[in-house]
């Protein structure tokens, strides 16, 4: 690293949330076929990875397939697939190794047998790890996520397990598929699209968003300490008048 490179994080920063955008875009400004731009995002996630743990980053989220991304093309979502397999027996040893635990977040039953196993066993090998959460959400949509812990709560309230009064802002959160993490602190979208995409929609309340031009297939280390620090810059408020 040089001096040129080297950021020190000195605001708080538990949970970072990435959307990984601009993979499809960036194949084609290559004449390559999207799937491919999916191959090279998947390079991606390692050194993010790294970065996260070298900022003491305790969460991070990746937005890897969508409820809405079942309609994308079949060939295009099998090689989807086959790249988080493949993601998942190459890294499972060193993340474990690490301390890294491997969080699915999302309805998983609907993924091909394959994936499912695969997340299956990565969640199982790590699950006792805490140095580090990633955290991939995997046919997830943050309206679902919402929708499933309300039933969730009602079947509780219904079989008189709860009452309604009991239900506040932390039992709710801990119906979600992110029960026991920070909500996002910070929540990053590339390739340039300014919207959430129906992700995370409750645990991002109150998280800063950053927005960069740069396709994830190139967000890479000076890209990632840019969003760092504008990050690092804002005033986080809370709906109060004081600093954090």
């Amino acid at each position: 690293m040089s001096k040129k490179d080297a950021f020190t994080l000195t605001k708080k920063l538990d949970h970072v949330a990435f959307i990984m955008d601009g993979n499809g875009r960036w194949a084609n400004l290559r004449g390559l076929p999207r799937y491919l731009g999916h191959r090279e995002a998947i390079n991606r996630i390692m050194e993010i990875f790294e970065l996260c743990r070298e900022f003491k980053i305790h969460v991070m989220s990746l937005y890897a397939f969508s409820t809405e991304n079942w309609n994308r093309p079949q060939d295009e979502i099998d090689h989807l697939m086959d790249y988080l397999e493949e993601f998942f027996a190459k890294q499972i040893d060193y993340m474990d190794s690490v301390g890294a635990r491997l969080q699915i977040s999302g309805d998983i039953n609907r993924l091909r047998e394959s994936t499912k196993q695969a997340c299956i066993n990565a969640y199982e090998r790590t699950k006792n790890n805490g140095n580090i959460v990633v955290n991939v959400c995997l046919n997830y949509g943050g309206r679902d996520d919402i929708v499933r812990a309300a039933k969730s709560l009602a079947k509780e309230v219904v079989d008189k397990k709860i009452e309604i009064d009991d239900i506040d802002e932390k039992l709710f959160a801990d119906h979600l598929y992110t029960k026991g993490l920070p909500d996002v602190d910070l929540m990053i979208r590339t390739s340039g699209e300014q919207r959430l995409s129906n992700y995370l929609l409750w645990q991002n309340a109150y998280a800063e968003f950053v927005f960069t031009p740069v396709k994830w297939p190139d967000f890479k280390r000076k890209a990632f300490i840019d969003c760092l620090k504008e990050y690092q810059s804002r005033n986080r408020r809370y709906g109060g008048l004081k600093n954090e």
